[in-house]
């Protein structure tokens, strides 16, 4: 992405002109929040057929959002919203092209009437994927193979059969269930864990209650992190709940950093009770220095278990699929639940 910054009046290069919307369509102003060495999206000329687009940095958000009926955050980590909140006297809808919302919410945004869209249902089957290979890469050992391999060791050893395993998935939104019927594929038994227990849900059978989580790890192979990270959520899996579950389980979390006690999950590798596959830390990067870097049991990626070849366009597609509906009088959706920091099923 370019760091070209188009605002009102511009302060740069003009923009170059657009052709007319279609008939039968408005035209509104979209903000576009980028950062330096994101690249555009794919669709931005589409984008630019139908509306008027500044395209604006962090920096430069509070001058661009005057006027302004949209606003497209392309730079997914990014909290300059809430520091231009002041400057957002149109502001109608705000699409976040990211599945977690929890870096954009805000109190001041809460209560107002803005829509909140995201980009439901985008990651749901790579974010599966991911998680099925981090099943199968601890129950076949692969990083062990990989690393007598490389120290040159022929080593016979034993795998674990996958089918029958047990599987607890913490979140029941579009990406947990996408997880849970992959996992079912290959044989495992699958339930969740969500804010509702219920004893019928199509994708998990059953669906335990999230707030006492503890009560339910004592027979868990494999846990899976996916909720989104909420008030409730923060800090769910703690020592207590770590402590809850056997040995030899497997942790994988591909929601965010916060829902897990750090500390306590490393505790608990070192003392080779528990291992994991972290695709999301506290911090990210994960400090230099930070003991998960040294531990065999730990297995670190840098936040990308949904970031196939071409997701970016896929995002870009999805925008502006809601765009022309919102052009034509429609609302996008569906619409993030504010409240709860989700999509509401």
């Amino acid at each position: 992405m370019t760091s070209q910054s188009e605002t009102e009046p511009p302060s740069g290069p003009a923009p170059s002109p657009s052709r007319p919307a279609p008939a039968g369509t408005r035209r509104p102003t979209v903000v576009l929040l980028t950062a330096d060495g994101v690249p555009e999206p794919a669709d931005l000329a589409a984008v630019r057929d139908l509306a008027e687009v500044r395209v604006c940095t962090a920096d430069t958000l509070a001058d661009a959002l005057p006027g302004a009926e949209i606003l497209l955050v392309w730079d997914i980590f990014s909290g300059a919203l809430a520091r231009a909140w002041h400057a957002a006297d149109s502001l109608r809808w705000v699409h976040i092209a990211a599945a977690g919302v929890d870096k954009l919410l805000f109190d001041d945004l809460r209560e107002s009437d803005v829509l909140v869209t995201n980009a439901r249902g985008v990651f749901d089957g790579p974010i599966a994927e991911y998680v099925l290979a981090c099943v199968m890469a601890h129950d076949k050992r692969l990083h062990e193979t990989e690393a007598l391999r490389r120290a040159g060791r022929w080593q016979h050893r034993e795998t674990t059969r996958v089918a029958g395993r047990r599987a607890l998935i913490v979140g029941t939104g579009g990406i947990g269930r996408a997880t849970a019927r992959l996992l079912r594929a290959v044989g495992l038994e699958v339930h969740g864990a969500g804010r509702r227990r219920r004893d019928d849900d199509e994708d998990f059978g059953h669906v335990v209650d999230s707030a006492h989580l503890a009560d339910h790890l004592g027979e868990v192979d494999h846990l899976v992190m996916v909720a989104p990270l909420t008030e409730a959520t923060r800090g769910m899996l703690g020592a207590q709940e770590l402590a809850a579950l056997p040995d030899g389980a497997h942790v994988i979390n591909v929601g965010r950093g916060e829902l897990v006690d750090q500390p306590a999950l490393t505790a608990e590798i070192a003392a080779g009770r528990l291992s994991a596959h972290l695709d999301v830390v506290v911090v990210e990067p994960l400090p230099d220095g930070d003991p998960l870097w040294r531990l065999d049991g730990a297995h670190i990626s840098p936040h990308m278990s949904g970031d196939v070849v071409g997701w970016r366009d896929t995002l870009s597609a999805q925008f502006l699929t809601h765009l022309r509906t919102w052009c034509g009088g429609g609302e996008p959706g569906p619409a993030v639940d504010k409240g709860r920091g989700y999509v509401s099923s």
